[in-house]
């Protein structure tokens, strides 16, 4: 034994001990918290607002109505076409991520109110393999997408997804195309998406429905990219912004509406929702919707400018 090292290990700068990380220790700020406290702050850091991941039921429970919500088609299973074999065979994969979750796929769907709103939600869950897109993710999402034109409800899409499952080969990179065909069923029949983008969103997700809302927010810190930094850093050998990809640099590009607290989230989405309320779910003698009332009084406002312009015309008729 070197007694000059042990002259070293006893005059070396004392280190802070740091205390080993878990479900309740925030890797931004190091703060602790109970699981009660989690849970009461929807699963966000008091001390720094770091978000930590939410499964999709425990998403749906957040945004919902304490009656809760009504799960659609759950017993949509994944098949193994390709007799795919890495690692480990992809049923094998399929059944461990069952076990381990609870749930049948990467994607939830249900029938809910945010804030009194009726909503269709389609809400991913990053626990099942990173949430990639196999045939099952698009078939409920397209499922849901009809679900939602046929009665006329909102779509609400939460996003958190590594991207396609590279298990289905092909036919997980053709549910790219049948979401966004999905969508545009949806914009013909006038519904409203609002899409939340949850940390991370990247790859074929993110390429397809995720970019497609009609109003679109992000959780703060979020990763909003087709590849990450890491990946982009490694094959360009160029070192990106610190916040590349970050939903706040998203913000400034224009690629989101917003970033939202997620303690706020619930709220905003009801409010939007009320805004873009469809005027022939009002029901009979109801008022109509404050979009359609803004619209309404601005064509108004338009009709009677036209008429003062034009001297020969008394109500704009002629216009």
């Amino acid at each position: 034994m070197s007694v000059d090292r042990l002259r070293q290990l006893a005059h070396r700068d004392a280190r802070p001990r740091k205390i080993k990380a878990d479900a309740g220790t925030c890797p931004k700020c190091d703060s602790h918290y109970s699981a009660d406290e989690m849970q009461r702050n929807l699963r966000v850091c008091p001390a720094c607002g770091h978000h930590f991941p939410v499964t999709a039921r425990e998403r749906m429970e957040q945004l919902g109505e304490p009656g809760g919500y009504v799960e659609l088609w759950p017993e949509l299973r994944a098949a193994d076409p390709l007799q795919f074999t890495d690692l480990k065979p992809y049923a094998e994969r399929i059944a461990d991520a069952e076990k381990s979750t609870g749930m049948g796929e990467a994607i939830v769907c249900a029938e809910l109110e945010v804030r009194h709103q009726p909503a269709v939600a389609a809400v991913m869950d990053f626990t099942f393999m990173g949430c990639s897109m196999g045939a099952v993710v698009g078939e409920k999402f397209a499922r849901a997408c009809d679900y939602a034109a046929q009665k006329g409800l909102p779509l609400i899409v939460v996003a958190a997804s590594g991207g396609a499952r590279m298990q289905e080969g092909t036919l997980a990179l053709m549910q790219m195309a049948k979401t966004v065909i999905a969508l545009d069923a949806l914009a013909e029949a006038r519904v409203p998406v609002v899409v939340v983008l949850a940390h991370p969103t990247t790859g074929g997700v993110w390429a397809s429905f995720a970019s497609l809302g009609d109003v679109t927010y992000a959780e703060p810190g979020a990763l909003i990219a087709f590849s990450g930094p890491r990946v982009i850093e490694e094959t360009t050998r160029e070192v990106l912004p610190e916040d590349f990809g970050r939903a706040e640099a998203q913000l400034r590009n224009g690629q989101v509406d917003d970033v939202v607290d997620r303690r706020e989230l619930a709220e905003r989405i009801g409010k939007v929702l009320h805004i873009l309320r469809r005027p022939e779910m009002e029901g009979n003698g109801s008022t109509a919707s404050p979009a359609l009332q803004w619209a309404q009084g601005g064509a108004q406002k338009v009709k009677s400018m036209v008429g003062r312009i034009r001297p020969g015309s008394t109500d704009g008729e002629d216009a």
